[in-house]
């Protein structure tokens, strides 16, 4: 084979996920309009992710984020279920 045939091989299933991603994007874009994307925070994991923020919610702000304030609380709940 050649280079060309074997890099073209490599890139197309790239290629394919890129165009997915787009085509299913503005196919959203048409049916809601635009999208404010931003972090939403799970409490119950202690995890966030990025998704699509509706206009009268405000964003997840990583500044105001504790991380010891979230281990501290699951690792007390670990202690009392030891107790019991």
């Amino acid at each position: 084979m050649e280079a060309q045939t074997i890099a073209a091989l490599i890139i197309t299933p790239f290629a394919a996920a890129f165009v997915y991603a787009g085509i299913h994007e503005f196919r959203r874009y048409k049916a809601d309009g635009r999208a404010n994307y931003g972090l939403v925070y799970d409490e119950e994991t202690g995890t966030t992710h990025v998704t699509g923020i509706a206009e009268d919610e405000e964003a997840y702000d990583i500044e105001d984020f504790d991380p010891s304030d979230y281990n501290e609380r699951s690792a007390g709940k670990e202690e009392d279920d030891r107790r019991t």
